[in-house]
């Protein structure tokens, strides 16, 4: 069953699953002329990550999936504006830079509170609303359930971290936010693999797997952030209005689908068990 309206869309299913989209939008809310580039803010979404998953309904998972741009309001932060990196370099509730530090609106028209708690109010607060329903109503039905957060980053980024991001970010803000075999579960998958990964590295979890991840209430959550290259081509230049984002190519992005199939198949399995 699904449910819709013109920026949140909540497909429900019965496993002990749910994903949460939080960063794949790239709707500006009629707020183009607002900033210095509407490329600009939407350069740094999360691309393509409901056509990647594509499959994750067919396993039974709950998705909640925001079609708001990040650069409108990031319901992947703390709203109390406290960072989740302290010291490192990092983006607001309502970002104003992009990843790479340019600005996102003019020097003479900066952002204001007033507009922050606007888009907090319309945005933020009913997403995280979805996202406790879907908690409350999956564990009405199993003893555990698994928040998937989806994310997903250019590979290379010298502002946020040095060199080549690996392909798996496996987060569990440090062990805190699901039980340590789900975590090594994830880990196993991505260690079969040709690709990189790396668990509680530069991608701890944000908000999301902070807040909802409980897992002495029987609420396991994990952030899953990946490296663009494995599903998409990424530019070997700069990114430009020109050449990103490229297209999704479902040829292209099969093989890393498959590792993300088994990954949500273990996440399942997790929940399941009786020794979980």
């Amino acid at each position: 069953m699904s449910r819709m309206s013109d920026w949140l869309s909540i497909t429900r299913g019965d496993a002990p699953l749910l994903l949460s989209i939080p960063h794949a939008g790239t709707d500006l809310r009629e707020l183009e002329a607002r900033f210095v580039s509407p490329w600009l803010a939407r350069k740094d979404a999360d691309w393509w990550l409901p056509q990647l998953y594509g499959f994750a309904a067919g396993l039974g998972a709950t998705i909640v999936h925001t079609a708001v741009s990040r650069s409108v309001i990031d319901v992947n932060r703390d709203p109390s504006g406290h960072s989740l990196y302290p010291g490192l370099a990092t983006t607001e509730i309502c970002p104003t830079t992009t990843f790479d530090g340019e600005p996102l609106y003019p020097a003479d028209s900066p952002l204001t509170p007033d507009e922050i708690a606007r888009r907090r109010a319309r945005y933020f607060d009913p997403y995280h609303t979805a996202l406790r329903e879907e908690i409350s109503r999956l564990r009405e039905r199993h003893p555990r359930v698994v928040i998937y957060d989806c994310h997903s980053i250019r590979s290379r980024i010298p502002r946020l971290f040095d060199g080549e991001l690996p392909q798996f970010n496996i987060g569990s803000n440090d062990g805190r936010a699901c039980a340590a075999a789900l975590s090594d579960a994830v880990a196993a998958v991505c260690a079969d693999t040709p690709y990189s990964h790396v668990v509680n590295g530069r991608f701890k979890g944000g908000y999301i797997t902070r807040a909802f991840g409980q897992p002495e209430t029987g609420v396991h959550a994990l952030q899953m952030e990946l490296g663009c290259r494995g599903y998409m081509r990424e530019p070997d230049s700069a990114p430009t209005p020109d050449n990103w984002p490229t297209p999704f190519v479902p040829d292209f992005a099969m093989p890393l689908r498959t590792v993300l199939e088994t990954v949500l198949a273990r996440c399942i399995e997790f929940a399941q068990s009786p020794s979980a």
